[in-house]
């Protein structure tokens, strides 16, 4: 009888549906390198599995946008607050409540109705050539456009993000017509026609190509402690100029941008994902996430890389990064009217 017993009990127990397995997906436009490896940290930590699918930013807004309420996403990473604010436009992402990610990320480093979080800082400084230009010459980003950097100055498509934002930056802060005078008068100071990326600025000024670029400051981190002689001697070549710095005549500081986060509007496991993000912000994730993006930590307190602690300490413009995504296409219409290709 008792084994009767125990055996009904056994079959009773193998018919109950196991809970399925705690997961979360992540549509990344980082690339796997610079992602999985804390995203494997975080199933250790939690047993919660993330499925990872890496791509360009556009490709993977477009594929949200047609996979609609049926897309497996809970969790959209990017590398630009523009896309970050595209997402929302488009109705990608959904607000979250988390009292972590809100006490922890500085207000203008994350949007207001909490759609998007930044994860981590870069800006997008001047680099000059250490032989043919004098730091003394520099001021801000406004006097890029004086006669005085004719033929001198290397910078990347006016189609990169990176440059609509700095530009929808200099809206937020100057107005349409002062940002077009300004656009007009960059474009006359290209050496040569807007090529390549971020690196290819950098190792132009080193080749003699320009003299200054402008560039994000991650891209000469990571040339830095690359371990390609040449991308190494190309980035001891040039310095780092942080523009709009007290006395500059402009103090506001330096342009600011962040990778960053959020929650799909169609998210399965929005808990999980929430609990994603908020690990991405404990130390030892801003740690590593930062020391492997040389990028800056967004959390307060949390040390930056050494390669861009030898920069020294600078002010940050404070402008809310959602002016950027709100500007975006003014800033692509000026460029345009200024020939920027």
């Amino acid at each position: 009888m008792k084994q009767r017993l125990w055996l009904m009990l056994f079959l009773l127990v193998a018919l109950v549906p196991s809970a399925p397995a705690a997961e979360v997906n992540v549509y990344s436009a980082r690339i796997e390198d610079l992602i999985k490896p804390l995203l494997d940290r975080f199933s250790e930590e939690t047993g919660i599995d993330v499925n990872l699918v890496t791509g360009n930013a556009d490709a993977l807004l477009q594929r949200l946008q047609l996979e609609g309420r049926n897309t497996p996403a809970d969790v959209l990473i990017t590398t630009d607050v523009g896309r970050l604010h595209l997402a929302e436009a488009r109705d990608l992402l959904q607000p979250v409540s988390s009292d972590i990610l809100n006490e922890t990320i500085p207000a203008q480093y994350r949007d207001p109705d909490n759609h998007w979080y930044g994860l981590s800082l870069r800006s997008r400084v001047v680099v000059y050539s250490k032989e043919r230009v004098d730091p003394e010459e520099l001021s801000t980003y406004e006097a890029l456009a004086d006669s005085k950097w004719a033929d001198r100055l290397c910078v990347r498509s006016s189609s990169n993000v990176y440059n609509q934002s700095l530009v929808a930056s200099l809206i937020a802060h100057n107005g349409e017509q002062a940002t077009q005078e300004w656009a007009n008068g960059l474009v006359e100071n290209f050496a040569r026609k807007p090529q390549g990326g971020d690196r290819d600025q950098i190792k132009a000024v080193a080749a003699g190509q320009c003299d200054i670029a402008l560039v994000n400051t991650y891209y000469l981190a990571g040339m830095l402690g690359s371990n390609q002689e040449a991308e190494v001697n190309a980035a001891m070549a040039v310095g780092v100029f942080w523009p709009n710095q007290p006395g500059s005549g402009s103090d506001r500081g330096a342009h600011m941008n962040i990778s960053g986060a959020g929650v799909t509007k169609a998210a399965n496991n929005k808990a999980e994902a929430i609990k994603l993000l908020e690990f991405m912000l404990s130390d030892e994730a801003q740690r590593w996430y930062a020391d492997k993006n040389f990028e800056y930590p967004v959390k307060p307190g949390v040390e930056a890389n050494a390669i861009l602690r030898q920069w020294g300490d600078f002010k940050a413009d404070e402008l809310a990064l959602e002016k950027l995504g709100e500007y975006n296409a003014e800033a692509v219409r000026i460029m345009d009217r200024a020939g920027w290709k």
